[in-house]
């Protein structure tokens, strides 16, 4: 057990390749069912298994150290474990969808499902558009992976009674999280007129596509399943909004400034793409009518080149954007911990820490 579940090292090597492959055992038991489909759908299984080989493991694993934080380290975490891994396929199906309303090229350093559904259409000489059928084939896998992640929680061999307690914190996180991603698609096509409506109107969208749904709900969820007590939700509940806004920004800055070979993404995709962050939101407040221009002229263009990136980044550098974030980051770091002052077991707080910490300080 204690080379799985050690607080000290809560995303472990051992705990995340354990993730891993109850995530891989699960596509692979389900080949025979694709295969009776028909042969074309185990496209769909091989993709599934190449894009839930890799990530973070963060979801996982605050559900995890969650119901460790209530209960306990179990006897036999591997029930548990198997639950909380479910949150990752949950979480792979709205990668793969984010990826199709942003067109994006790539993923975890691999090209974006869309693109390699593209390119099979291609290879087979199929009828019609390839990205029409790239991305009609990606948006069905991420619905199947999200279908896939409630069938996964259901078979993970927790007590019944002990899912039924738990259940309610996903399905109430799936919303936020769905309806939380249309906030952030009506944000984005929403005109910058105003740098403090555009601050909160990000900071809401962090709330509900990030915050509750990257740390509230999945520690909320373990500690659940744990039995945990009213007070310990609560200031879980305080851990995971702070924290997850965290988390959100720490993204935000990565995916602008971040390293390409590290993140597993272009550089300044955030840009072409147009999001809204608090990061965005900041600098069109610190920076000059003619850099307010500059931003409102260029973000969102997916075609912009090396040379536009740099100047925009130039122009967020000299808003003094960047420093703002990372005071928000720290500010939502301690909020985090100070949070965590509730009756809780020892092995729970230290990870929780040690997680806030691993959320906060990342490079990718």
């Amino acid at each position: 057990m204690s080379t799985l579940l050690d607080p000290r090292d809560p995303l472990s090597t051992a705990l995340r390749d354990q993730i891993g492959a109850e995530i891989a055992q699960f596509i692979d038991d389900r080949r025979g069912l694709l295969t009776d489909v028909g042969s074309e759908a185990l496209v769909l299984g091989e993709l599934a298994r190449a894009f839930t080989a890799g990530g973070k493991r963060m979801r996982p694993a605050f559900a995890v150290w969650g119901a460790v934080a209530a209960g306990g380290l179990p006897r036999d975490p591997a029930p548990a474990i198997r639950a909380a891994a479910s949150i990752d396929l949950l979480h792979t199906g709205i990668l793969v969808h984010d990826d199709v309303m942003d067109s994006s090229d790539t993923r975890r350093g691999l090209p974006a499902a869309h693109r390699q559904l593209a390119a099979r259409h291609a290879d087979e000489q199929l009828l019609g558009a390839a990205d029409e059928f790239g991305q009609a084939g990606a948006i069905i896998l991420g619905d199947l992976l999200q279908l896939w992640s409630i069938e996964m929680l259901d078979t993970s061999g927790l007590p019944a009674s002990d899912l039924a307690r738990a259940r309610p914190a996903l399905a109430r996180m799936r919303t936020e999280v769905t309806c939380g991603q249309f906030l952030d698609v009506h944000l984005q096509h929403e005109p910058i007129t105003d740098g403090q409506h555009a601050l909160l109107a990000a900071a809401r969208v962090v709330e509900y596509k990030t915050a509750k749904y990257t740390v509230q709900r999945p520690v909320q969820f373990g500690a659940l399943l744990a039995g945990g007590t009213d007070e310990l939700l609560g200031g879980l509940e305080a851990y995971g909004s702070a924290l997850g806004r965290a988390f959100q920004f720490r993204d935000d800055l990565l995916g602008v400034f971040g390293d390409e070979a590290t993140t597993g993404k272009p550089a300044g995709d955030d840009l072409r793409e147009g999001k809204r962050t608090v990061l965005v939101a900041h600098a069109f407040s610190g920076t000059s009518d003619a850099g307010r221009t500059l931003l409102t002229r260029l973000l969102g263009d997916p075609d912009l080149d090396d040379d536009q990136i740099a100047e925009l980044r130039a122009l967020i550098v000299e808003s003094g954007a960047p420093e703002l974030v990372e005071a928000m980051i720290s500010e939502g770091f301690e909020g985090a911990l100070a949070a965590l002052d509730v009756p809780m077991t020892d092995d729970g707080r230290t990870a929780l820490v040690t997680l806030a910490r691993a959320a906060t300080q990342r490079t990718a």
